[in-house]
């Protein structure tokens, strides 16, 4: 089926270069008939024209095609379980927190709304904690191979079928990369390409499909893999500065892997590819890397006694909103429908007008009044279920409630981090497998993926279920269909205070 696969890619390859050549031959022989009828000047214009619009429709044709055939997130073993009275207790007998670290840590974690069955690497329940480079190694062993085991049974498709492989993990970067340890442990074909993403933050994913995307775009290739993980040995804090612990606070143990392909090159519908599951609707990213205070709001560096962290900077939730106000304003143009466009603008020129007549009663009176705040566009319009950040829940609420949200919308990020914690960019695709689980997400449907990460930046994949409804169905190609969610999803939503 490979040979096939690799076959059918040359084919198709040779197929739009012979297309791309016989457009241009056809602009090329029109430009020299009308230059041999001594036509009207403007009708110079005419082919070219045709070649630009050819060329933007078979660009935007691409970026239409490009679709999600499954994804498949980690469920740790329960050995590496850390409840959350053994994790304070753990804090206190390594040795290396003082009393106010451990109270501040035991505050955060339980004000967070994590629950008991989060799950911390091997090298994190020694004491002390084995954060070395080996048990680094170990642990994306450990993360990687039985996630994309899963990935590939589920779809049938071989790993000798992958044309790219991106992994993005923020804080650890080995040699050989994260992505080449991959391609050796499934010997993939020499010409795989392997992307390595660092230093992205939660926002890695969406980058991770976007290059996965691209080189769809350009390459004769079938399938891509994403994978999603955060090796956690090595982003664990054991100093004292409080500004540091709240990764210790927060981060466990995940990873997911994600297989996108284009219709041109597998996922169309032959009978030996498996069907899409998702449609790319609408991929944006947006970044303040240029503005010093963004830039510095998140960063990884040493504390006074030389050990290694990672910064929070002051008004990060402001540089935040900031980010977040520019990139709304840029997805709600490609995914909002008309009547909430319209909606939005009316609400805009009103709230204007408001603040005006405000300011004007102001200025005349020794009294002022409330400035009305700014509207907002709702975005349930344009998406049906949201996949937010994993910042604990009173991040999670106060997002959610910025975007117009209520408690249903934002139940997949709290249960997500309920259980899982944060797991950096992998957390989005918990949440798609949380609504799965629950049955949620049908055909016609569409799921907007949210990140923030490090820079600042905020990145947002939007999709669309294609696929047709399997709710009922509790495994396939004997993998279950719940995910990491088996056993546990009747349990939730639970309570929380």
């Amino acid at each position: 089926m490979v040979m096939d696969i690799a076959h059918r890619d040359h084919l198709l390859a040779a197929a739009h270069g012979v297309l791309a050549v016989a457009t241009l031959a056809a602009c090329v022989l029109a430009e020299v008939a009308v230059f041999s009828s001594r036509r009207h000047a403007g009708l110079y214009l005419v082919p070219v024209s045709a070649m630009v619009l050819l060329y933007r429709f078979r660009r935007r044709a691409a970026a239409s095609d490009v679709g999600l055939v499954d994804f498949s997130c980690l469920k740790p073993p329960r050995r590496l379980r850390i409840p959350v009275a053994g994790l304070l207790e753990h804090y206190k007998l390594i040795g290396c927190f003082d009393d106010s670290s451990v109270e501040f840590m035991t505050k955060v974690i339980e004000a967070s709304g994590m629950g008991n069955e989060t799950y911390f690497p091997p090298s994190l329940h020694y004491i002390p904690p084995a954060d070395t480079h080996a048990e680094a190694i170990r642990e994306a062993h450990m993360l990687f191979f039985p996630t994309l085991d899963d990935l590939f049974a589920k779809t049938g498709v071989p790993p000798s079928a992958v044309g790219a492989v991106v992994v993005n993990c923020s804080g650890f970067c080995a040699t050989p990369s994260l992505s080449a340890i991959i391609a050796n442990h499934y010997r993939m074909p020499s010409d795989v390409k392997t992307y390595n993403l660092s230093g992205m933050g939660c926002a890695a994913g969406v980058i991770g499909v976007d290059v996965a995307r691209n080189l769809l775009r350009t390459h004769a290739m079938s399938y891509a893999v994403v994978v999603s993980a955060e090796i956690v040995t090595v982003g664990w804090y054991s100093g004292k500065d409080q500004s540091k612990l709240l990764l210790n606070c927060y981060f466990r143990t995940g990873c997911s892997a994600a297989l996108v392909t284009s219709k041109r090159g597998g996922g169309g519908g032959a009978a030996s590819s498996p069907p899409v599951k998702y449609r790319l609707v609408s991929l944006t990213r947006t970044n303040q890397i240029a503005n010093d205070r963004s830039y510095r709001s998140g960063y990884r560096d040493e504390d006074d006694e030389g050990i290694t962290g990672f910064t929070l900077g002051q008004g990060v939730g402001r540089m935040v909103s900031e980010l977040l106000r520019a990139h709304l304003l840029t997805l709600s143009i490609s995914i909002l429908p008309w009547r909430e466009k319209l909606r939005y603008v009316a609400a805009v020129l009103v709230s204007a007008h408001l603040r005006r007549h405000d300011k004007l009663s102001s200025s005349s009176s020794s009294s002022s009044n409330p400035t009305a705040a700014m509207p907002m566009p709702d975005f349930r319009t344009a998406a049906e279920h949201f996949c937010l950040p994993s910042s604990g829940r009173p991040m999670i609420w106060r997002l959610g409630q910025g975007l117009g949200l209520g408690e249903k919308e934002m139940e997949a990020a709290l249960m997500t981090f309920h259980r899982f914690g944060n797991q950096s960019a992998a957390s989005l695709w918990y949440q798609l497998a949380y609504m799965e689980a629950k049955g949620r997400v049908r055909r016609g449907d569409t799921v907007w993926q949210l990140g923030i990460g490090s820079g600042l930046k905020a990145n947002s994949l939007v999709w669309e279920r294609v696929a047709a409804d399997d709710h009922f169905a509790s495994e396939r190609r004997g993998r279950s269909t719940l995910g990491p969610w088996r056993e546990c999803i009747h349990n939730y939503p639970v309570a929380q205070p």
